[in-house]
C-alpha cells in the first residue's frame, strides 16, 4: 500500500493555524455579540503577510497563487475565525494587479500589502440590476481631468473598515454600445474622501455580524488617474476580482461546512 503523500502546503496550514490559535472561540464570540470588527485578528493576519498572498513580491506581497490563498481562507474558517471580515483584502486587488498601469500598481499595491491601506470593498451590485451587471445605472461622466459619479450601489460590504473601494460604473450609456458588456469602467475610490464629497453610506440592518451598506453617489468627483485600465472595459476587468472571490469563498464554505456539520455527520447516518 502506498503511503499517503504529505500535503505540500502543510507549512502554510501550520503557520496559519498557529496564528489563528491565538484567537480562541471566546474572542470571536465576543466580537460577534458586540457586532464589532476583529481588528486585532485582521491586523495580525496582515502583518504576517497572509492577506497579501496574491500580491507579487515585487510589490511587497507574498507572491503566492490562488491555491495557497484558498488554503489560507480555509484554515481561518477551520479555526473558527471569520474570513469574511478580511477576504476582500485578498481578492479585490486582482483587478488592479492585472489591469492597472505600472504607476498605479506601484502606488497602491505596496500599501495594500503592508495593511497601510485596506481595499476591502467592491462596488458592483445595484438594486435595479439584479444579477445582470450589464444593466447597472450608476454613471461616471468625464469633465476635464475628473469623472463625476452619480447613482446607487447596494450590499456593499466592509466600507466602514476599508480605505479604498473598487467601483464599477457606466461611462457609456447601455443604448450606445454594441455589446451590453461594453461601456463600463473601473475606478479606485478613496472612501474617506468620497464620504466628504458626495458619497453617502447607509448601513443595512441584518441579523448577523456583517456590515453591508447602500451607497449613494451625488456628483462625486474622482480624479481621472483613478481610472483602472481602458475606459469602457470595466466589466471584463472586474471578472478577475469576482472569479478569485468565488474560488476563495468556496474554500471558506467548504471548511465551514466541515467545522459545523462534519462532527454531526454520524448522527445523520443513524437518523
Amino acid at each position: 500500500m502506498k503511503s499517503i503523500e504529505k500535503d505540500k502546503y502543510q507549512d502554510i496550514r501550520d503557520a496559519v493555524r498557529s496564528l489563528c490559535s491565538e484567537f480562541d472561540d471566546k474572542y470571536h464570540r465576543k466580537i460577534d455579540e458586540a457586532k464589532a470588527y476583529p481588528e486585532e485578528f485582521v491586523n495580525k493576519l496582515t502583518k504576517a503577510g497572509w492577506l497579501a498572498a496574491l500580491i507579487p513580491e515585487e510589490f511587497g506581497g507574498s507572491g503566492l497563487g490562488l491555491t495557497e490563498a484558498s488554503i489560507i481562507m480555509e484554515e481561518i474558517n477551520r479555526s473558527g475565525g471569520n474570513s469574511g471580515a478580511c477576504h476582500g483584502q485578498m481578492y479585490n486587488m486582482n483587478t488592479l494587479l492585472r489591469h492597472g498601469s505600472d504607476k498605479q500598481k506601484e502606488f497602491w499595491l505596496p500599501r495594500i500589502a503592508t495593511g497601510e491601506w485596506r481595499l476591502q470593498s467592491m462596488g458592483v451590485t445595484e438594486p435595479t440590476a439584479g444579477t445582470d451587471t450589464t444593466r447597472i445605472k450608476t454613471t461616471a461622466i468625464k469633465r476635464e481631468d475628473r469623472y463625476v459619479i452619480n447613482g446607487q450601489k447596494v450590499w456593499i460590504s466592509r466600507v466602514q473598515h476599508s480605505d479604498w473601494m473598487i467601483l464599477l460604473v457606466r461611462t457609456t450609456p447601455l443604448a450606445n454600445v454594441k455589446r451590453k458588456s461594453e461601456g463600463m469602467s473601473i475606478f479606485m475610490v478613496d472612501i474617506k474622501e468620497a464620504m466628504k464629497n458626495g458619497m453617502t453610506v447607509r448601513p443595512i440592518p441584518n441579523m448577523v455580524n456583517h456590515e453591508t451598506n447602500e451607497l449613494f453617489f451625488d456628483n462625486l468627483e474622482i480624479p481621472e488617474e483613478n481610472l483602472i485600465g481602458e475606459e469602457g472595459m470595466g466589466f471584463h476587468y472586474i471578472l478577475d476580482g469576482l472569479n478569485a472571490e468565488r474560488t476563495l469563498i468556496a474554500a471558506e464554505m467548504y471548511r465551514r461546512w466541515i467545522l459545523v456539520y462534519g462532527s454531526c455527520y454520524p448522527l445523520y447516518l443513524r437518523a
